[in-house]
């Protein structure tokens, strides 16, 4: 059940915007503007500040500055762009001092953020196993900018936290660092989008995989994750919408 229809503003108006407009219309929202360059900033302040929300997939040297403007203006947001978390510290103090609102996940679609429970899982129960070596390996679109992708540096992120061996993640293809966990990452044709957990050993290996078949899945978990945030302040991931 919709609370509200809310008044969104798209930050990004790329395949993934175009998804997430199709999907906010389905469920009865309002898209009030559409901001994909520097002329729309300029031309879109006024409707702006009449937008409950803002929803962001745009480009990894963009959206700092997109989700900045925002909290500036008091609008709550959320952001899909990955490639920038070198920014993610800053942003989330300016959240904090403007009372405001944001919700940054790495991929928003529902059956991924449960992917990311079961890699937790497997990752603890195999920390102290050291026969099993792990490794990622991803595959997109060839058009998607940033390698590895955020999903698998989340992936990595959590399986580096149980194993005390590894202190890194490194692309695969170069010579393997010590201490680093390696992501292989390709970029194909017609390639929504595709993540493998691998823990191999020398008498067998546990595989864990999750494949997304259409944006969709990505444009509805962001729209859940705006319905459920927008009249909130903090700042949130899906885990905490999901309740994980």
């Amino acid at each position: 059940m919709i609370r509200k229809a809310l008044h969104i503003a798209l930050l990004g108006y790329g395949k993934m915007g175009r998804a997430v407009e199709k999907m906010a219309l389905s469920r009865q929202h309002v898209i009030k503007c559409r901001i994909d360059s520097e002329a729309d900033w300029l031309s879109s302040q006024d409707i702006l500040k009449q937008c409950d929300i803002a929803i962001e997939f745009s480009l990894p040297e963009t959206a700092p500055g997109n989700i900045r403007r925002c909290l500036e203006l008091g609008i709550p947001v959320v952001s899909g762009t990955t490639g920038w978390d070198h920014e993610l510290e800053s942003l989330v103090r300016l959240c904090e001092e403007k009372n405001g609102c944001l919700l940054h996940a790495s991929n928003f679609s529902i059956g991924v953020n449960f992917f990311f429970e079961m890699n937790r899982q497997l990752s603890r129960m195999l920390s102290g196993m050291k026969g099993y070596s792990p490794r990622i390996v991803e595959s997109h679109h060839k058009h998607k900018l940033d390698a590895p992708s955020g999903t698998a540096i989340s992936l990595a992120r959590d399986i580096i936290e149980h194993r005390e061996e590894l202190n890194k993640w490194a692309r695969e293809g170069k010579e393997k660092e010590a201490g680093s966990l390696p992501i292989k990452s390709y970029r194909m044709e017609d390639v929504i989008g595709t993540h493998v957990v691998v823990y191999d050993s020398e008498i067998d290996s546990i595989e864990i995989k999750h494949t997304s078949h259409d944006r969709r899945g990505f444009a509805e978990g962001a729209l859940l994750a705006a319905e459920w945030v927008h009249d909130k302040q903090g700042v949130f991931t899906m885990k905490d919408f999901l309740n994980i």
